[in-house]
């Protein structure tokens, strides 16, 4: 096991904000994690995991022993009537894996195409996009405990998936002796994942209820698209909506888009008929949070060099690259405190004219 010190975190966030890590581990296999835990110094430290680093604002030099996930690996684990179940090790590309598996023959990830970030973080999030949720095409996953070093698996039910939500986003809650209460569940900076599994059903149905998508068709004439048509719509859509991380800092959507009940709903209509909702199948419906950013005047404002994508309001971008000046005075692009200064700001926004609270989704270090 290899510690590096104070290492940079810029390249590895793709916010690119400039920050250090006390301390680096490298994780490439379940044992890295186990020798981690067993080292006398390092064991007993807190610890955050860092994937794809696509989700996260760094707000200062990280003290936690970071975690570097670097367990790679494609591979087709079970080839049966009814599905396909492929294997990702948690330090591929989530993108890459998609692309894999149209690549084999293997489609039902293709509306989830250039979402960025790791495989290892995508269960975290249970991210989704144009339809399809991670949990939607789960099988399960390896995870080390980071307290006791032991691997254990999950199925989706133990994930406890939601809306850009799972069991790796709480934290345990105690048991409660005098009422009885068990403790609660949470794996929030418990867990390590190293592989997911997913499943992939047969026969493949197309996934197009999205308006995007459905405009896509109009404009090719094509009525029955393939997965890997699906695959080049949703990349074109994401390019040309969204900035590339490489190019602009950015965590992609910031914000989750907010569910209200269909009362909420018609009393915003009624005020803004305009709005973009979408009516879900339990009976509630989900506004688009882009745009109501975008209503309250955000779009292409800035906060210092923490500023609102001019392209797609539920982006904010560092406008300054992250770079370091020439002669080191320090970083030219915004701090995590400029983007969450920015955050807040527009959360204000929002609940002043809507009633509606916009909740974050990347996690602030």
């Amino acid at each position: 096991m290899l510690v590096e010190k104070n290492v940079p975190l810029q390249p590895y966030n793709t916010f690119h904000i400039v920050a250090k890590a006390h301390a680096l581990v490298r994780v490439q296999s379940d044992a890295d994690v186990q020798t981690l835990v067993a080292d006398p110094q390092l064991g007993p430290q807190p610890k955050f995991v860092l994937g794809g680093g696509s989700n996260i604002v760094l707000t200062g030099d990280v003290k936690p022993v970071v975690l570097k996930v670097e367990v790679m690996g494609l591979r087709l684990l079970q080839d049966t009537e009814r599905a396909w179940i492929v294997e990702a090790g948690g330090g591929e590309s989530w993108h890459e894996l998609v692309r894999w598996t149209l690549e084999q023959g293997y489609p039902g990830l293709e509306n989830m195409a250039l979402i960025p970030g790791s495989v290892g973080a995508a269960p975290v999030q249970n991210i989704g996009a144009y339809g399809v949720e991670l949990q939607d095409r789960f099988e399960s996953l390896d995870a080390v405990d980071l307290q006791t070093g032991q691997v254990f698996t999950l199925d989706a039910a133990q994930c406890a998936f939601g809306y850009r939500d799972s069991i790796f986003k709480h934290t345990a809650a105690p048991a409660d002796v005098a009422s009885g209460r068990p403790a609660g569940l949470g794996l929030a900076g418990r867990a390590l994942i190293t592989r997911v599994r997913l499943r992939l059903p047969k026969p493949w149905k197309p996934v197009l209820g999205y308006l995007d998508l459905e405009k896509k068709m109009a404009e090719s004439g094509i009525t029955e698209p393939t997965a890997q048509q699906i695959f080049d719509w949703v990349c074109a859509i994401r390019r040309a909506k969204l900035p590339d991380p490489a190019v602009i800092g950015n965590a992609g959507s910031f914000f989750k888009n907010p569910t209200v009940t269909p009362e909420q709903c018609a009393d915003i209509i009624a005020r803004e008929p305009k709005i973009v909702h979408y009516h879900l199948d339990d009976g509630t419906v989900k506004l688009a949070a882009g745009w109501l950013i975008d209503a309250c005047g955000w779009k292409g404002k800035s906060i210092g060099q923490a500023g609102v994508y001019e392209k797609q309001a539920l982006v904010l971008v560092n406008r300054g690259g992250g770079e370091t000046g020439e002669d080191g005075s320090g970083p030219k692009g915004a701090t995590g405190g400029e983007v969450m200064t920015l955050a807040k700001a527009i959360q204000t926004s929002v609940y002043e004219r809507f009633g509606i609270l916009l909740e974050p989704e990347p996690v602030v270090v």
